[in-house]
């Protein structure tokens, strides 16, 4: 597996080897909720991210170092994350907007972003390539139909499906995303029968773009998932996309000969924190504690996400630890940028 770039070991082997662990800890987990920016009228504190509302039509998204698992915000956050999140997601939109309007106006800073408000629906539009992750678990157990579509008998754990299906879930505002169908979706009226055409197909045509840009990289997109939103009557795509948060990519060097020898998948994805988590008896259920997060096991998250911006995006990661202060500044200048350019 590559490496990550020196500079970003270098500054991140500094934070590691503080004699003090809690500095460590309160200078990354730190948050800009204090900050408040011109025109702001909402702030929001997500699982990851902390989403600030100007004036009603705008969002400023600042990526934290948060990481969560099974719908929990682990104790520890993770070096690096929030601008690794932020920049992969930047380099993606960027790329598909020839596929359908996204949200994204500026990132004004590395683990800030600025862009359109829009009105979400409230799902999540996954995309499966493979019989992977929460899929394969769930047919592990025997069931032979997820969210509605069927999965065919005979498919071992990472192999490919025919063609991409899409699996749904909720987007709940507290606890557990859950799955749903598309009939179901439709009749509860969470989007109109044409919405979802849309949703299908843009979400069917990124995941396309996203295998064709990993396989440049040598890396198979396996599954990952989109958010959409409306104004007016437009849809737009919203939030990140195909980061190691809400994506799974294995190596393809290797791929067949893995699974004919019934061998693990090489990933880049944050699965190997979930794996780590249940099998310290964790999975995010009620009476269940979070295990210990030791600096090693941090300094391996981190590597990985470092390692997968390196290789999805083909470029040498370069850390930049910003102050709130110059972070603030970067989005103010850019929040007046774009309302000058709005009267013109």
């Amino acid at each position: 597996m590559g490496s990550p770039a020196a500079g970003a070991w270098k500054e991140l082997e500094f934070f590691l080897n503080r004699k003090n662990s809690e500095g460590l800890k309160s200078s990354y987990i730190r948050t800009m909720n204090e900050n408040r920016f011109p025109g702001q009228t909402k702030f929001y504190r997500g699982k990851v991210r902390d989403v600030y509302t100007i004036e009603d039509q705008l969002l400023v998204m600042i990526a934290s170092d948060r990481i969560s698992a099974f719908d929990v915000i682990l104790p520890r956050p993770i070096p690096f994350k929030g601008q690794v999140l932020n920049q992969i997601a930047a380099y993606m939109l960027n790329a598909t907007r020839n596929i359908c309007p996204n949200w994204l106006i500026d990132t004004p800073a590395p683990t800030a972003s600025i862009g359109k408000k829009c009105q979400p629906f409230r799902i999540e539009m996954v995309v499966r390539g493979n019989l992977t992750g929460h899929a394969a678990r769930t047919y592990a157990s025997g069931k032979r139909t997820l969210c509605g579509v069927y999965l065919p008998d005979g498919m071992k754990e990472n192999d490919f499906f025919v063609k991409p299906i899409i699996t749904p879930s909720t987007k709940a505002e507290q606890g557990h995303d859950e799955d749903i169908s598309k009939e179901e979706i439709i009749a509860r009226g969470i989007t109109t029968k044409e919405e979802w055409n849309i949703l299908e197909k843009y979400s069917l045509a990124l995941f396309d773009k996203g295998r064709m840009l990993a396989s440049e990289r040598g890396l198979i997109l396996v599954d990952t998932k989109y958010e959409f939103g409306k104004i007016g009557s437009d849809i737009y795509l919203m939030d990140e996309v195909h980061t190691p948060d809400s994506s799974r990519y294995f190596y393809a060097d290797g791929f067949e000969e893995r699974q004919e020898k019934g061998e693990r998948q090489l990933q880049l994805s944050k699965e190997f924190v979930r794996e780590w988590l249940i099998a310290n008896n964790f999975m995010g259920k009620e009476g269940q504690t979070v295990p210990a997060m030791s600096d090693d096991w941090i300094n391996t998250i981190s590597q990985r996400y470092i390692e997968l911006y390196e290789k999805v995006i083909g470029r040498k990661f370069v850390p930049e630890s910003l102050s709130d202060e110059e972070i603030t500044k970067r989005i103010n200048r850019s929040l007046e940028g774009i309302r000058l350019h709005s009267l013109s």
